[in-house]
């Protein structure tokens, strides 16, 4: 288990530095930031809030790459098992929670659109 978070730890490392959407200079705050760099950063929408939702979709869009993944893991666990009860266990197991997984990202997803998007009097898209 270790082994498979530190793959995904590596993988969003890198997607995260080769990202064109989402520099590693634009997506961080630091206390030197002025309201024109979250200006920069928010492509010149200039709100706090735009930058929030940014990095936790960011976030969240990572995370449901890791549970694809697991999808994937879990169906070829499953299929490839041959009919042994560990193999099949283990498959539906990591079927299972990938898929409530899933849920909880796109729960938390809408979640945190609609509560980042209600005090700015924009249409949600």
């Amino acid at each position: 288990m270790k082994k498979i978070f530190a793959i995904a730890f590596g993988f969003f490392a890198a997607f995260a530095v080769f990202s064109n959407n989402y520099s590693a200079s634009a997506a961080m705050i630091n206390l030197n930031d002025a309201p024109a760099n979250v200006r920069e950063a928010t492509n010149s929408e200039g709100s706090a809030r735009t930058l929030a939702r940014k990095i936790i979709n960011f976030f969240l869009y990572f995370l449901g790459l890791i549970a694809t993944g697991m999808v994937i893991y879990g169906g070829f666990l499953y299929i490839t098992s041959g009919g042994e009860d560990g193999g099949v266990e283990k498959g539906k197991k990591i079927l299972i929670y990938a898929a409530i997984g899933i849920i909880l990202i796109l729960t938390s997803f809408a979640i945190v659109n609609t509560l980042l998007q209600a005090g700015s009097g924009n249409e949600v898209i």
